[in-house]
């Protein structure tokens, strides 16, 4: 018989333990609501697979990072040698360190892709903008991540990209000098730089992680967008996540597991920079200092800039102007799909993003140096100047009424 007062907690005969814990801690039933039943539009295309690909490879970083941490010494005598050490000795090391590096530069190709599919359906407008916001700090996080990584097997091009990180610090006005002996513990890259180097990275590793647990949080609380950039109005615009998605986004991980193996085991060499298997020589310079591939077009903002401090507030400024896109845009209109002009505008972009990294591929010598130039006025420009204008020269426009009227009739 139960108190009338306190209601029944026990549970029926044929609730089992999983009703009986969810009735006190509703694990399964909120997993079942925002991974399953959850309403999802239904015309997402493969772009929106890059979200699952990213949160798995994070998954994959950490699980090696660990292994790679354990067996590492961060001080400038013995680094390289433990590096060397996983490679050559410990069981399938030389396997775990190339899933680690590989994975540094997919997860980066992944993040930009992410961003320019935000950028061009418009997911950072109106109700999404913590949602964009959070993934813009996810991108700074990760960049300072895999800056602090790259720094960690204190090879050749290790050492020097810090001595150049360094430098281009040494150039605020003020507190340059005082940055960079705080970052490096002395007048050059040494050991009290690569301890606080390892901690950063494997702090921030972590911290990356529970950011996206609120970047996800605030895709659920507002919804995710779709290429036609129309919010859901009725039954028909929407599908259950699983299994409709859920099998899409894990055909989408086979795809790119297999682009993952196949670098991995066939194309090692494109991951690893050669300079960088010579331990750090602070006497010897090498020939050509470059960043891996995804810090490119910030190398080639640095360099078309004629001064140095210039050339860092560009690289830094081409982050932060992001933060503004969400006010920047005053179009009402979200998918570039019904925006010709600002689809142009689009592709100009990407194509001045990836002629930065040739610049700084190029070391923004001779004609490149033009071409830098070009490239970074447009690059602010699009965001300065076209988003404020867009809504201007996107009149008269008709959207379709819903997402399944829109598909209908084949927008």
């Amino acid at each position: 018989m139960t108190d009338a007062g306190s209601g029944d907690v026990t549970g029926g005969k044929g609730e089992g333990a999983a009703a009986w814990l969810d009735a006190r801690l509703p694990v399964v039933s909120g997993f079942r609501q925002e991974y399953i039943d959850y309403p999802t539009p239904r015309n997402l295309n493969g772009l929106w697979n890059f979200g699952a690909i990213l949160t798995v490879v994070l998954l994959v970083m950490l699980a090696t990072g660990i292994f790679l941490a354990v067996n590492y010494t961060p001080t400038a005598a013995g680094a390289f040698a433990s590096v060397e050490a996983i490679e050559r000795q410990l069981p399938s090391g030389w396997l775990l360190r190339s899933i680690h590096v590989t994975g540094a530069s997919l997860f980066l190709a992944a993040l930009y892709v992410h961003l320019f599919r935000g950028l061009y359906y418009g997911s950072y407008k109106r109700p999404r903008e913590v949602l964009w916001l959070t993934g813009l700090l996810l991108l700074v996080m990760v960049m300072f991540t895999a800056f602090a990584g790259y720094v960690l097997p204190w090879g050749q091009m290790s050492y020097w990209g810090a001595d150049v990180a360094g430098k281009a610090v040494d150039a605020i006005p003020g507190i340059g000098p005082w940055l960079e002996h705080f970052l490096q513990g002395g007048d050059a890259p040494g050991d009290v730089s690569l301890h606080r180097f390892f901690v950063l990275h494997f702090v921030l590793a972590f911290a990356v992680l529970g950011v996206v647990v609120l970047h996800v949080a605030a895709l659920h609380v507002t919804g995710s967008n779709n290429p036609l950039g129309i919010e859901p109005k009725e039954p028909r615009d929407t599908l259950t996540f699983h299994p409709y998605y859920t099998s899409k986004d894990a055909v989408g991980l086979i795809l790119f597991a297999l682009l993952f193996a196949v670098l991995v085991f066939f194309l090692p060499n494109l991951m690893f920079e050669a300079e960088n298997f010579r331990p750090a020589n602070p006497l010897h310079t090498p020939a050509d200092i470059e960043p891996e591939w995804y810090f490119l077009p910030f190398y080639g903002m640095l360099q078309s800039v004629p001064s140095k401090f210039g050339g860092l507030l560009a690289a830094v400024g081409s982050i932060l102007v992001l933060f503004l896109v969400p006010w920047l845009d005053t179009s009402p209109i979200r998918s570039a799909r019904f925006r010709p002009v600002y689809r142009v505008g689009m592709v100009a972009l990407v194509a001045s993003f990836v002629l930065l990294g040739l610049v700084g591929r190029h070391h923004a010598e001779g004609g490149w140096m033009i071409v830098g130039r070009v490239a970074l006025a447009y690059y602010f420009a699009h965001f300065l100047v076209l988003l404020p204008l867009s809504k201007r020269l996107e009149r008269g426009v008709i959207l379709p009424r819903s997402i399944s009227s829109g598909l209908d009739a084949g927008a």
